[in-house]
């Protein structure tokens, strides 16, 4: 199964992007064996400001996919909760997940009704760029929780 985070604007070369790609690689290769991957970092950016806007370009990704749309109003599951949510839409032959970071605004509502589900990172509001690689990093956790690696600790 295929693994896109799909987020509004771009970092270049900034530490968040970096540590993003960095988890997103490490999945990739952890996941080889378990029918997990490639995982990328696809950002995306419109012409114009606005979550309508955003919403265009991020609607323009998300043909055959299982969307799981980051909100804060979304469900904080614990990690194990997320590895086994993973875990069982690749067995159910899910071909394509994405998981959608939205800009300073959030998400157009748009974007929130395509998604099947949505996460949240607590109650605390985090950096954009931050949740960027919080997000990889919980997909490498994911994956490697599924491959009964010992990098997560209960």
């Amino acid at each position: 199964m295929k693994i896109t985070l799909l987020v509004v604007g771009r970092l270049g070369r900034a530490p968040e992007a970096l540590l993003a790609r960095d988890y997103a690689e490490r999945a990739t290769a952890a996941g080889r064996a378990l029918g997990l991957g490639p995982v990328e970092v696809l950002e995306v950016e419109s012409r114009k400001p606005g979550k309508a806007a955003e919403a265009e370009v991020l609607l323009g990704h998300l043909a055959d996919a299982h969307v799981i749309a980051c909100d804060e109003h979304g469900q904080a599951p614990t990690s194990r909760a997320f590895a086994e949510r993973i875990g069982r839409l690749r067995d159910d032959g899910v071909r394509r997940l994405v998981l959608i970071i939205g800009g300073a605004d959030g998400l157009d509502a748009s974007v929130l009704k395509t998604a099947r589900e949505r996460i949240a990172f607590g109650p605390q509001t985090w950096p954009h760029a931050l949740v960027r690689a919080m997000l990889a990093e919980q997909v490498y956790r994911a994956v490697t929780i599924l491959a009964g690696s010992p990098y997560h600790r209960d």
